[in-house]
């Protein structure tokens, strides 16, 4: 059941005196997170924010540098003056942790406290590597979650944990995709209705793989391989196009096994799409990181790019970081303010679709005007300051198409220069493994990220939805969500493309 929230319970309100527990931190998605929850509810209690790192003196270095430091918290920094400081001191608690330790590594006094003062549990911390080791994807993305439900349980005051999975943890899928949680067991191949998903089978095949691997002395890079080809391997015998889709709905699934509702805390997942720059505050366009649609822009950009993956007529679900986040928190307030009635025992996880593509569908065509349209107004100046001329890109609208055009460019005349070698006695032997292996790559990113470059399924936010309905109208302002009050010309002409252009193509 989807809660509301009444006016004496707004989202700033709740999060007053409130103990919070944020994973991920260091992530986009974190930081955003991090900053809201300052920003608009001073008064919180405390935020726990377990890093990787050493000892404390260590956490605290990094969360300053990776968090706390980031042109994103200007507006912060502004508004608390010469008191920001002592402001940021007294409410963040950097922890030396790692979810993939029992606890985050955190013991004694340090996690007594902790676990009496935490009232909301958000879990963003990700491995996102399509193409991780299999061990790695799993201690992170499944592991990961494991330690956070224990975590949970020793909690006594917890009144809501959210978990951040991704919208793409249904695979290939097309249609309208519901709001669903997976069912324990539950597969993507709808071939095989007997097929069943074992997580903690997996769990084991990685660490026998591992130790096989270890006992037959393999070399590093070997082992690496090993494993990376090991999770594409088993998320595609399942359904699933990569390692790290799979592993995330894994993840899912041990969340709903781990914290079954009865007596426990609300338990809500919040799936978003493509995450692209804030659209709104604190700072419009601020990005990090390069998403799969950016690769178009930068690759325009420096005009390295003569054809790309997608069919300009599909949609491209992105939405920008600051809606998911205003979206995570007001699911967060709503589950747990209705949380004084128990759920049913039988009760999953809320699953909400952060996504835009059912009631603000954007083209990949629009991007694509309107970053023709934004260079052409605001050419790159290239050596000697002249103004880089800016091409058009061909774009192939399927997988079949995009390889024919790489073997008819690219393989054949390697091909050719590799008999070339031959026939000079291998002088052109450095070359020819240079240009393989920049080809290999080309064709694993295209049989990587070519389901999602072409992804035709549509995400249903009815859940959404009725959350947005519930708030009132001050929250629906300052905690924007609805991706119906985008227009996605103006958005990627004024604040994603400058954004993107601004800190990641510095």
């Amino acid at each position: 059941m989807v809660g509301t929230m009444e006016e004496a319970t707004r989202i700033p309100g709740y999060f007053k005196n409130k103990g919070i527990l944020i994973t991920g931190s260091t992530g986009f998605l974190g930081k955003i997170l991090v900053e809201k929850i300052l920003r608009v509810q001073p008064d919180v209690k405390r935020i726990y924010l377990p890093v990787r790192a050493p000892d404390t003196e260590s956490a605290k270095k990094r969360v300053e540098t990776e968090v706390i430091g980031k042109e994103l918290f200007g507006l912060l920094r502004e508004t608390h003056g010469k008191g920001f400081q002592s402001f940021v001191e007294e409410k963040v608690v950097p922890l030396a942790g790692d979810i993939i330790h029992e606890n985050f590594g955190v013991e004694g006094a340090q996690l007594s406290q902790m676990t009496q003062e935490i009232n909301v549990i958000v879990n963003g911390a990700a491995t996102t590597n399509f193409y991780e080791r299999y061990d790695v994807a799993l201690d992170v993305n499944v592991m990961g979650v494991k330690h956070m439900c224990q975590l949970a349980r020793q909690c006594p005051n917890l009144e809501v944990v959210l978990h951040v999975s991704t919208a793409y943890v249904v695979g290939e899928r097309q249609g309208l995709i519901m709001e669903r949680p997976f069912k324990q067991g539950e597969t993507l191949r709808e071939d095989d209705a007997q097929l069943r998903l074992d997580v903690d089978a997996e769990l084991r095949l990685a660490r026998e793989c591992q130790r096989q691997l270890a006992a037959d002395d393999a070399e590093q890079k070997n082992e690496r391989k090993a494993m990376k080809e090991l999770g594409l391997a088993r998320a595609r015998e399942f359904g699933w196009p990569n390692t790290y889709v799979f592993t995330k709905a894994m993840g899912e699934m041990t969340l709903a096994r781990e914290l079954a509702a009865g007596d426990g805390p609300a338990v809500v997942i919040v799936r978003p799409s493509i995450i692209t720059s804030i659209q709104r505050d604190p700072l419009p366009g601020w990005i990090e990181g390069t998403r799969t649609i950016d690769a178009i822009l930068i690759g325009y950009a420096k005009q390295n790019l003569s054809c790309f993956l997608a069919d300009l007529d599909l949609t491209m679900d992105v939405i920008p970081g600051d809606m998911v986040v205003n979206a995570m928190m007001a699911a967060a307030a709503s589950h747990a303010s209705s949380s004084s009635s128990p759920p049913p025992p039988d009760q999953q996880p809320t699953v909400y679709h952060a996504t835009s593509s059912l009631r603000n569908p954007a083209p990949y065509a629009v991007l694509y005007r309107t970053g023709i349209r934004y260079f052409e107004a605001h050419p790159r100046v290239g050596p000697g300051g002249r103004p880089v001329r800016t091409r058009r890109v061909h774009f192939f609208a399927t997988v079949a198409a995009f390889t024919a055009y790489m073997v008819v460019r690219y393989r054949l005349p390697l091909e050719l220069l590799r008999l070339l070698n031959l026939l000079c006695c291998g002088l052109l032997s450095r070359l020819c493994a240079e240009l393989g292996r920049k080809y290999a790559f080309v064709m694993r990113l295209v049989d990587l990220y070519g389901p999602f470059a072409l992804f035709r399924g549509v995400f249903d936010d009815a859940n959404v939805e009725r959350l947005r309905m519930g708030m009132d109208d001050g929250d629906r302002v300052e905690f924007n969500f609805d991706p119906k009050t985008l227009d996605w010309d103006d958005y990627f002409y004024k604040v994603h493309i400058p954004g993107v252009m601004k800190y990641v193509l510095k």
